[in-house]
């Protein structure tokens, strides 16, 4: 049977976040969990569901457009490279031609030093006193990893903080995580999360957010998912 995110769903989604804060950004976790969980075609439905609440204003509709697109693709480094470009690709195909992008946001013309200078410093504010602890066994376990991390990584592909904020970013790093079943990495970027602004209420909000999107979609935990710590190292 196909998986539908109706909006009884996501209006039950959307309510777990505090109402209490400025914004909500449900959908960027839930649109990334459907797509982590395999659902590429629960994505437009978020999207479309959250278009009708945004204003007829073009350049906020864009930004929404975009959020959604930028977060798609952030989340394929975690949760599957493929799952990001169906994903992509389902929402492509209802997205309102005047909301489409024709030219990159990232510049490509920026040396790589440079994305690897502004990656190192990014990665560094995510897991602040554990950076390098984790970097070290990035390199050790495999070099080329490390090096791509931050470069790639931190540098080119969550570093571009135009569209989504480095909170944002954090968010579909826990989305994506969570609804691939890794606890270790769950748990790097619940602290990330705090480290990079959200209070301690947010970010478990984030948290069952995700784990309710996931687990509508059939996601099950092999021993459950990482609660939220009251504090980071």
């Amino acid at each position: 049977m196909t998986f539908k995110a109706n909006a009884t769903l996501l209006s039950h989604l959307k309510s777990i976040y505090p109402s209490s804060s400025a914004t909500n950004p449900w959908y960027i976790v839930s649109a990334v969990a459907f797509s982590a969980s395999n659902e590429p075609e629960a994505v437009p439905e978020v999207f479309n569901h959250v278009l009708t609440e945004v204003s007829g204003e073009h350049e906020q509709r864009l930004l929404l457009a975009r959020k959604f697109r930028d977060a798609l693709l952030k989340s394929g480094l975690t949760s599957g490279y493929s799952k990001a470009i169906n994903s992509l690709a389902a929402l492509h195909a209802v997205m309102p031609p005047e909301l489409l992008d024709t030219n990159m946001l990232r510049d490509p013309s920026i040396p790589l030093q440079d994305y690897e200078q502004n990656g190192r410093a990014f990665f560094r504010a995510t897991y602040g006193n554990t950076a390098d602890s984790v970097q070290t066994l990035l390199d050790t376990i495999y070099p080329d990893m490390g090096y791509f991390s931050n470069t790639i990584g931190y540098g080119y592909t969550y570093g571009f903080t135009d569209i989504l904020s480095p909170l944002e970013t954090s968010y579909v790093l826990v989305a994506s995580l969570i609804a691939s079943d890794t606890p270790l990495q769950i748990n790097w970027h619940l602290d990330g999360a705090r480290r990079n602004g959200a209070t301690l209420e947010e970010v478990k909000a984030v948290r069952q957010i995700a784990i309710e999107a996931a687990s509508a979609a059939g996601v099950k935990w092999k021993a459950g998912v990482p609660e939220v710590r009251e504090s980071q190292d």
